[in-house]
């Protein structure tokens, strides 16, 4: 048999069980073009973060639950928390089929402490790899 605390028997507090999913608020509809980004690589600048250079390290970190983001062509980051109907928010395939891509999508905008998250609805456009630039920067993780 459970026991309530002493100290919360002693403030008169109830404890309920809360089964239903809080209501989020309709965010601002948005479509934003840019390259979808490893979050991590991106604001660690712990190697160059960007295009074909940094293509299998980010579909790594994806696939291993980083949190993927898209660098907005005017410079915006927005965190991606989720990608169409997928119920999947970590190592979403969704995700990692367009790692590195140019992409225009349409989603709801969260504005929260300075970080934009996106929820995208759908993908407009997928412009694969522009930014080629390995040439330049070698294979990341792997160097030249």
């Amino acid at each position: 048999m459970s026991r309530i605390p002493a100290w919360i028997a002693a403030t008169g507090l109830a404890l309920t069980a809360v089964t239903a999913e809080p209501a989020l608020a309709a965010g601002e509809r948005v479509k934003v073009t840019g390259e979808v980004i490893d979050s991590w690589c991106y604001i660690t600048e712990i190697m160059f973060p960007e295009g074909s250079a940094h293509h299998q390290c980010a579909v790594w970190c994806a696939a291993g639950g980083i949190p993927v983001g898209i660098l907005g062509d005017d410079g915006t980051v927005y965190m991606v928390l989720k990608m169409g109907d997928d119920a999947t928010s970590v190592a979403n395939p969704a995700v990692l089929e367009i790692q590195t891509h140019r992409v225009k999508v349409d989603g709801a905008l969260y504005k929260r402490d300075g970080i934009n998250y996106l929820i995208v609805d759908r993908v407009l456009a997928d412009e694969g790899i522009v930014k080629v630039n390995h040439e330049e920067w070698g294979v990341q993780p792997f160097g030249k």
